[in-house]
């Protein structure tokens, strides 16, 4: 079991969406929080909704730009101490097809959604492969276990973060590094404003699946328990569960007959 109390939490993307919701869940267990974001206005306002504001440290940066994930993860310890939990949360979606996604979107949603995570948890796996403990949470997606149209980069940076972390299980789980990859559906949250459209613009747009879907405070206690129970995965979603399903067990012939039925924006 993983105890937040008094554990320090570094959660990355927590201006808004799920990111902030979870800092709110671990403060509300009594962790000691480190926020990223870019938004050092929305981080602030974060912070003072905490119950205790002492007990938050904000760490503003651009995860799309890190030139240095080592010097960025020695701050977020100089805080409150060695990160005990790492919670891989910042992303970017994208609302275009194959044929009008440029390479230099492919690029930033990798930069964000696969490379950012993996060097900010390979600045702290040494330290926490040493103390024989340590949790690194991945907010990932239902994308990362699914395909459907318009997300070719999104999927692909997702489904690369499952290859990536559930290898790092097997090698650093007897060593006391745990892992849990958290894929969450339909959350209403901005996702969808500031996925990359054509020509790598905001999308702009709250699609209706976001809007209509779950909260980002359940998401994020859904999260915190499963990392509680050490999970290695959970899956969270309503009716978009189905396609989860239909993915794994029906053959791909099948799935993708029904992929290309479904109105997605």
């Amino acid at each position: 079991m993983t105890e937040l109390h008094d554990k320090v939490v570094w959660i990355t993307g927590a201006s808004g969406g799920i990111g902030e919701a979870l800092a709110y869940g671990a403060a509300a267990r009594g962790a000691r929080l480190v926020l990223t974001a870019r938004r050092s206005a929305e981080l602030e306002r974060v912070r003072a909704a905490c119950p205790d504001p002492s007990r938050v440290a904000l760490l503003p940066a651009d995860l799309e730009r890190i030139d240095d994930a080592q010097a960025l993860a020695e701050r977020a310890q100089a805080c409150f101490g060695p990160v005990d939990v790492l919670v891989n949360n910042a992303g970017l979606s994208q609302r275009t097809t194959a044929l009008e996604t440029s390479l230099a979107s492919y690029r930033r949603l990798f930069e964000i959604d696969f490379f950012a995570p993996v060097a900010l948890t390979r600045a702290l796996l040494p330290a926490m492969a040493a103390r024989g403990c340590g949790h690194v949470v991945v907010v990932s997606s239902v994308f990362g276990k699914i395909a459907m149209a318009r997300r070719t980069g999104y999927a692909a940076a997702k489904h690369a973060l499952h290859g990536y972390f559930d290898c790092a299980r097997i090698e650093l789980g007897e060593r006391g590094v745990r892992f849990t990859l958290a894929c969450p559906g339909f959350v209403n949250t901005a996702i969808s404003l500031n996925a990359l459209g054509p020509e790598g613009r905001a999308w702009g747009t709250v699609d209706s699946d976001i809007g209509q879907g779950m909260t980002p405070a359940a998401c994020a206690e859904r999260i915190w328990q499963a990392v509680e129970r050490d999970r290695y995965e959970v899956v969270i979603a309503g009716r978009e569960r189905v396609a989860v399903w239909f993915k794994r067990f029906l053959p791909l012939r099948w799935y993708t007959a029904f992929a290309r039925r479904l109105k997605v924006s």
